[in-house]
């Protein structure tokens, strides 16, 4: 294959410098670069979701991940402007963007929604990260399906030479302490109050404790517990490899011997158990959509749910007053556990969504109920 790049158009005539996505197992995507094309490294990993790409791509849980679109076309319905509400960014979920690229089929320049002032490409150049279209979703897809998850590169045109990029391995990164903020911050004024503990925490978590009429306090992700002034304790989503995150597990097993309640969302879920001295394992590909189904034990109930995450816990090493909550319909894995008091539970899917079904907000209320 010849490493010489060429100018090409896009679907909408823009000229657009080619670019390949190289995986560290030699396989090589050719496409076209948009976006900042400025080349990148990371792990590369696909998502399922139709829609909801400003959110995925700013939610920090992608840190230094390269994102691979299973829908054919993105960008159709733009970016919204910067703007913020409550301190909380509006429209996506950290801000900036974390991915370190995105793949896509086709990316469309023309976007159509009334709220839009920008297109994904012009988004992606502002924010310094790269893109890639043109490439064979499909096959990418069916490759990590089959193999797994896989550490790549996106080089883009004569500029930056194969060699010059090195592929990551990200296993022992505490990419936690990467996106977690550097000191508390106080949100709302009810009698109520949350500690959220920062690991890479989605702005949609906070919207929706404010909306249930409490005050959030959001902490670093190594913060110590016993310090926060709060009635309940709620560990966020984030990035990563859970071991990696030990100052957080050491202030949870104290946590978890308290009269508080604690709840875990996501990476939460994995901490906790971690906590708890349970195992976690990385998936093969990982769970990255907006329509996992999740059964819950016990029950003939089957929740659709959204999800970015590339590890799991082995429920089967929870202690015995601890059980599984919910189950993954698809292949089994753990997708929650709870303490037989009621006052400990977590969930390996996201009930704030964005993107994705809604249908598990009401956990929020569970939780706010149970501070008394």
């Amino acid at each position: 294959m010849s490493s010489r790049q060429t100018d090409s158009p896009d679907l909408s005539g823009r000229v657009a410098p080619r670019a390949r996505l190289i995986t560290q197992d030699g396989d090589v995507f050719e496409g076209r670069a948009f976006g900042s094309c400025a080349s990148s490294s990371g792990e590369v990993v696909f998502t399922t979701g139709m829609v909801g790409y400003p959110e995925s791509m700013t939610d920090p849980s992608y840190r230094s991940q390269i994102l691979v679109s299973t829908y054919p076309l993105i960008g159709n319905y733009g970016v919204m402007p910067d703007q913020t509400e409550d301190s909380l960014p509006v429209g996506f979920e950290a801000d900036r963007i974390h991915v370190r690229g995105i793949v896509v089929s086709t990316l469309s320049n023309d976007y159509s929604h009334h709220l839009a002032t920008r297109s994904l490409h012009d988004w992606m150049e502002t924010e310094g990260v790269v893109g890639i279209e043109g490439v064979d979703t499909r096959a990418l897809t069916r490759k990590l399906r089959h193999g797994g998850s896989v550490s790549g590169k996106i080089v883009v045109d004569e500029s930056t030479s194969e060699g010059d990029l090195a592929f990551e391995n990200l296993a022992d990164v505490n990419l936690v302490a990467e996106v977690s903020i550097d000191k508390p911050i106080t949100y709302g004024d009810g009698a109520k109050r949350i500690v959220l503990v920062d690991c890479g925490a989605k702005a949609n978590i906070v919207r929706c404790l404010l909306a249930r009429g409490v005050s959030v306090l959001r902490v670093p992700w190594d913060y110590d517990l016993s310090k926060a002034d709060g009635d309940g304790i709620l560990v966020s989503n984030g990035p990563g490899d859970p071991k990696n995150a030990n100052a957080t597990i050491e202030n949870l097993r104290v946590a978890l011997q308290g009269e508080r309640p604690v709840f875990g969302i996501c990476l939460g879920n994995q901490l906790v158990g971690r906590a708890l001295g349970c195992e976690t394992y990385k998936l093969k590909f990982g769970h990255r959509s907006q329509n996992q189904p999740c059964k819950e034990v016990g029950t003939q109930r089957c929740w659709i749910t959204s999800q970015n995450h590339g590890y799991a816990l082995n429920a089967e090493t929870l202690p015995p007053e601890w059980s599984e909550w919910f189950v993954n319909a698809n292949d089994g894995t753990n997708e929650g556990i709870r303490h037989e008091s009621g006052r400990y539970a977590t969930v390996q899917f996201h009930p704030e969504a964005t993107p994705g079904p809604r249908d598990s907000a009401s956990l929020f209320d569970r939780f706010v109920e149970n501070l008394g």
